[in-house]
């Protein structure tokens, strides 16, 4: 319809400018001095010959008969024109045929295309999402800030003045002072932060782990105050005042905890008449983390001369939730995508890829993941990882379970090598079960339902494992957990819950997991009981057995 309104359009302009020339419409306007009477005059010319049209004529359409040069009036040809008017009607027919046949010439349509792009013209080009880079995150550092205490100035300029780190243009000072007020300033060449600078580093947005320790007097003559924040977001050259706000507040303690270390500080109090105890000891651990506007807790009511470092202790391990973006492929902090679960430390990140291979990556890692990801979670390295896979070579399906012994950032091959072959299915649970259709054309054949944690036992990532079929498989698929298969899995997600390798001391958990009988394919049976063991089976009666010789009426039992 879109191709018909715009050939029926370039039919009407074609014809309007045959009429216009041909019958010198244009020799009309030389006597009109106005740009109305030169309308006027076109539209008197054409009026004898508006009902050959099949559109009224408009004024815009006079318009553009008027923008005709010189040029193309003196060289019309009136045989040509007529030629390509033919020729729009012939294609206008051919359209309107399409429109009465749609169905006919949207399949003999595709199959132009079928022609015009297929075999030998394939896409040479990927289509991807792109990431979303954050500028602050790739820009090298390339410049020095410096600080002028005494002045209270920061910026890259002051050469002479003590240094405080490398940074970029993109970065922010965060600078505290005595009087309690603090503030977060771009990296420039000369900024003044305020006199009397306390504590001045590179902030950034997206730093948790750093904890300041604090305390304060509260004006000239009121009591002191302890206080642990963090700083998350701030309004640039903002000042914000971490007392309670009353004028000559200053800061009599101040220290910064890179990953939120605990701290215990030694207070000693001025002397005074009837003084008992001159000073005490206090733990920063005792208060929570709390936002930077938080009053504090009083730490004391009296004068404090002097307070000293007593101890630091480990850092506080903290959880990070972190997120898998399927779209660009990254882990994120942000929420983005599928949630992978709360991480601390050197927690690792399972990537089990559609080729076969198993990989581990540290959850703070940046990089481009792989895209035919099948599997991505937590690594827990007491959980089996159990497959089922094609090789190729043999052409049919094998499943195995096996578990990391020796964990790497290092990309592993865990089924065959051979062409073809290739991951069908890959699941960390305890419990694993499968349903197997078979391709109808081999004959009628019930599906195959497998329980994999009794089908195959554990054992090494090189092992081959068990074949599943020798039958045409059409699908494999994983069937829904069942009540109670969480257990396992719940047991061995709790670092701090080991009750089931101490039912088998001598025995790796990836025995126990198998749960064969004592005897069988390479498992474990269960364990014995503690103490004296009961019999539960009754003995059988004893039947007589025939004479064998021997003195008359004896008998032999077995």
């Amino acid at each position: 319809q879109i191709k018909l309104r715009e050939l029926e359009e370039q039919w009407h302009f074609s014809s309007l400018e045959r009429v216009f020339i041909e019958n010198r419409i244009y020799r009309k306007i030389e006597t009109e001095e106005t740009w109305e009477g030169v309308l006027s005059a076109i539209d008197k010319g054409l009026k004898p010959f508006k009902a050959m049209f099949k559109r009224e004529i408009t004024q815009e359409d006079i318009v553009k008969l008027t923008e005709i040069k010189i040029k193309r009036i003196s060289k019309f040809d009136a045989h040509k024109a007529d030629e390509h008017i033919k020729g729009l009607e012939k294609e206008i027919k051919g359209v309107k045929a399409d429109l009465k046949n749609l169905v006919e010439y949207a399949i003999e349509y595709f199959r132009n295309l079928k022609k015009k792009y297929g075999a030998g013209k394939e896409r040479k080009t990927e289509s991807r999402v792109f990431d979303v880079i954050q500028a602050a995150a790739v820009v090298i550092n390339n410049t020095k800030v410096y600080v002028n205490r005494e002045e209270g100035f920061m910026g890259t300029s002051l050469r002479k003045d003590e240094f405080i780190a490398d940074c970029n243009d993109m970065d922010d000072v965060i600078a505290f002072r005595r009087d309690g007020v603090m503030m977060v300033s771009r990296v420039t060449d000369k900024k003044f932060m305020g006199k009397d600078i306390i504590h001045i580093a590179i902030w950034r947005k997206t730093d948790n782990d750093t904890v300041y320790n604090m305390v304060y007097q509260d004006g000239t003559k009121g009591p002191y105050y302890a206080k642990r924040f963090n700083v998350k977001s701030i309004i640039r050259d903002k000042e914000y005042n971490l007392t309670r706000g009353n004028p000559g507040s200053s800061v009599a303690y101040f220290t910064v905890m890179p990953n939120g270390e605990s701290e215990t500080i030694t207070v000693t109090l001025r002397p005074r008449p009837g003084m008992k105890k001159p000073g005490f000891d206090f733990d920063f651990a005792q208060l929570g983390v709390k936002a930077m506007g938080v009053q504090g807790n009083i730490l004391s009511k009296f004068m404090i001369g002097k307070i000293t470092q007593k101890y630091v202790g480990p850092a506080v391990e903290r959880s990070t939730e972190v997120h898998y973006d399927g779209l660009t492929h990254r882990l994120n902090f942000d929420g983005k995508g599928e949630p992978l679960g709360a991480f601390t430390g050197d927690d690792m990140i399972l990537i089990i890829t559609q080729t076969g291979h198993y990989r581990l990556v540290h959850h703070k890692n940046n990089a481009r993941l792989e895209e035919d990801i099948v599997l991505i979670e937590k690594f827990n390295p007491r959980k089996p990882i159990t497959a089922v896979y094609f090789d190729g070579a043999k052409k049919v399906y094998f499943a195995k379970r096996f578990l990391i012994e020796n964990p790497s950032e290092k990309k592993v091959l865990f089924i065959t090598d051979s062409k073809g072959s290739h991951l069908e299915i890959a699941s960390t649970k305890m419990v694993s079960r499968i349903v197997v259709q078979f391709d109808k054309r081999g004959g009628e054949r019930k599906d195959l339902k497998v329980n994999l944690a009794d089908f195959v036992e554990v054992r090494n990532e090189k092992a081959v494992g068990n074949k599943l079929t020798e039958h045409t498989v059409k699908t494999i698929s994983l069937m829904p957990p069942m009540p109670g298969d969480h257990f396992l899995d719940a047991q061995l997600d709790d670092k701090k819950n080991n009750h089931l390798e101490d039912e088998f001391e001598d025995a790796p958990i990836k025995e126990f997991i198998s749960k064969k009988k004592s005897g069988g394919r390479g498992g474990v049976g269960k364990p014995k009981p503690k103490g004296k063991a009961k019999s539960v089976v009754k003995a059988k009666k004893s039947k007589p057995v025939p004479k064998r010789g021997g003195s008359k009426g004896s008998k032999r039992r077995r």
